[in-house]
């Protein structure tokens, strides 16, 4: 009985948090295509359709802050968290997360236009993008939070693209780093708040600390679906040799 008893007594806070970076296993840097990447494996093309179909979760991430924002009754975490939407729009003549996302498009040898107009975004993409902006616009606002903890493992890939890159492609613009290098301070910073809401929400019973985990496997999940269809949309795949047919566009 008393062994029952404490199997649903809440973890501790470290141990919530160990079990919470341990949910890093699945993180989207083991997917075939980012390993691929950072192995320098993969073609010119096949980056450019990375940048491009990215940029769709890139100019979501603002809209899920706001819809966080929205729904969150408490001035002081409103206050700490507006941040995160000037990071990526940009401040005055700061440039923000978006612009510096098309600054690497071009880096790769994209045009403005070819980033920015989305006709290179796969539906697969885009429906994972907008599962992700929905959910943190229908959730409460601390289930949203912790749904952008995928961010404690962020700063690894960001310092693998850094370092990588200069070598596995040279033929990149150095300024398309930028991003990378961006996100690497503010991604820590961004930790530090998401991380303390969740411990402290989610942290009271056994029950919302399983919910936790669940709604992190979930951005999880978003995040290797994105780089399921990017994978598929930018490899050669045949099927009983049958080429597979993409989506016409018209």
């Amino acid at each position: 009985m008393n062994a029952v008893a404490n199997n649903n007594l809440p973890w501790t806070r470290e141990e919530f948090e160990e079990k919470l970076r341990t949910k890093g296993q699945g993180y989207h840097i083991y997917h075939p295509i980012h390993v691929a990447m950072y192995e320098g494996k993969l073609s010119k093309e096949q980056l450019q359709c990375w940048v491009a179909n990215r940029f769709y979760y890139q100019i979501g991430i603002p809209q899920k802050d706001a819809a966080i924002l929205s729904n969150c009754p408490d001035k002081e975490v409103r206050k700490e968290w507006i941040v995160r939407i000037t990071d990526h729009d940009g401040v005055g003549d700061a440039v923000g997360g978006i612009e510096a996302w098309i600054q690497l498009g071009e880096a790769v040898g994209l045009t403005r236009e070819q980033v920015t107009s989305l006709k290179m975004v796969s539906p697969g993409v885009k429906f994972a993008v907008d599962a992700y902006i929905n959910f943190a616009r229908q959730r409460p606002w601390q289930e949203s939070v912790c749904s952008s903890l995928t961010e404690l493992f962020a700063p690894h890939i960001h310092q693998q693209r850094i370092s990588s890159w200069p070598t596995m492609y040279p033929w990149i613009k150095e300024e398309g780093l930028t991003y990378f290098k961006k996100r690497l301070t503010e991604a820590r910073r961004d930790v530090e708040q998401g991380l303390s809401v969740t411990l402290d929400y989610f942290g009271k019973t056994r029950e919302m600390q399983e919910r936790a985990l669940d709604i992190l496997q979930f951005k999880l999940d978003v995040l290797w679906v994105i780089a399921d269809a990017i994978m598929l949309a930018s490899t050669e795949v045949t099927t009983d040799g049958l080429p597979y047919l993409r989506q016409p566009v018209y």
